[in-house]
């Protein structure tokens, strides 16, 4: 999928503003504090219902706005894509099928179109459009908490799995019930309802995150090889959040009830999921460096974006924020290469035209747009 159009209004520094980008590699540079990283902030918004850098009432609307206001117009081919296939075929200007999707968002609440019509969940907007971001907080992938390498796995099973949100739903319900039970002091017989609901919602959905990411691993350590091969990036250790080869996860939250009656939560679960990552030599990830980090983080999440396109037929887009200040050349020149090298629309941000672009420019492989006083414009 490429994206035709993206307008944002009141949207950080912009009043009104929008682009037209190539369905191959642009590049959005501007001054430090330009508002160049929040084009893809915005790109970010509509595929996630969030920002990436915090809530949207937290800096996001415009001082004196009541609202953000961010509408995309892409197109998806929606072609079987493989390894051989080239940027060309899978671009064609009069190919695929044109989408389109606005939201208007306060901070507090939301309204929202997709092809024309009112959306109810957010969720409908998140699933149309998909978009894979790198940005400088990309290295809590690998070495920060649990919960984003969670979000890294739902995000990939949400895109490819129709039911994956439903069953998602319904363990984050029974998990709420649950730990609003243990605070209560309730029962053992209403303790027994809602750990029979949690286990018949978390063994399948932690099955589904086991396959992922025994899937996603074979490309993360191939793109690793490529794109960093100091790293020697070996593998992804799946952790399901219980004992699971030791016992079923309703056995679990018996013998953890004492526990998490004490604690007034519930300690045990696919809530308390995680992956590692190995390496050849590094000894583990919090013995890497914040570079190492940020290109193992990069290689796992071009792996997802590979990954979605194998399993839907269709690219996602990629943003990758402030490339040059988070990676040195020769990793700029390897990243750089590989994305050209496949059919998925690109987005980078930079102070100016790094000199790894410069050929590109010159080639009309490259589409430069300038940020400057409230507007983007293509250069």
């Amino acid at each position: 999928m490429w994206v035709e159009r993206l307008q944002l209004g009141e949207f950080r520094r912009f009043q009104n503003a929008g682009i037209e980008p190539a369905p191959g590699l642009n590049l959005i540079t501007g001054r430090n504090g330009a508002g160049k990283t929040s084009v893809l902030e915005a790109l970010h918004v509509m595929a996630y219902g969030r920002s990436f850098r915090g809530r949207v009432r937290d800096g996001l609307i415009r001082d004196g706005k009541e609202a953000i206001e961010v509408f995309v117009q892409w197109r998806e081919s929606r072609q079987p894509v493989s390894d051989s296939t080239c940027a060309a075929d899978a671009k064609g200007a009069d190919a695929g099928i044109s989408r389109k999707a606005g939201i208007r968002h306060t901070g507090q609440a939301w309204t929202g179109k997709l092809d024309g019509m009112p959306v109810t969940h957010l969720g409908e907007l998140c699933a149309a459009l998909a978009v894979v971001t790198f940005e400088p907080g990309s290295h809590a992938l690998v070495n920060g908490g649990g919960e984003p390498r969670r979000r890294f796995l739902d995000w990939g099973l949400f895109h490819v799995e129709q039911d994956f949100l439903s069953l998602s739903r319904r363990y984050a319900r029974a998990l709420k019930q649950r730990n609003a039970l243990l605070k209560s002091g309730a029962g053992a017989s209403m303790l027994d309802v809602w750990d029979r609901e949690l286990a018949e919602a978390g063994e399948p959905l932690t099955r589904r995150r086991q396959v992922y990411v025994e899937r996603i691993q074979t490309r993360a350590v191939a793109l690793a090889a490529t794109l960093a091969p100091s790293l020697g990036l070996r593998d992804m250790d799946f952790v399901p959040g219980w004992r699971r080869h030791e016992m079923s996860l309703a056995d679990a939250l018996l013998l953890a009830r004492d526990r998490d009656r004490q604690m007034g939560h519930t300690s045990v679960g696919p809530h308390r999921g995680d992956w590692n990552v190995g390496f050849q030599v590094i000894p583990g990830r919090d013995a890497l460096s914040r570079g190492q980090a940020k290109l193992t983080a990069l290689a796992c999440l071009m792996a997802q974006a590979e990954d979605y396109a194998l399993q839907r037929g269709d690219w996602p887009v990629i943003a990758l924020d402030d490339l040059a200040s988070e990676l040195d050349r020769e990793h700029q020149q390897r990243v750089l290469a590989w994305l050209c090298a496949h059919p998925a629309q690109v987005f980078v941000t930079a102070t100016e035209l790094p000199q790894s672009m410069l050929e590109m420019e010159r080639e009309g492989q490259l589409q430069v747009f300038h940020v400057e006083h409230g507007s983007v414009d293509r250069r």
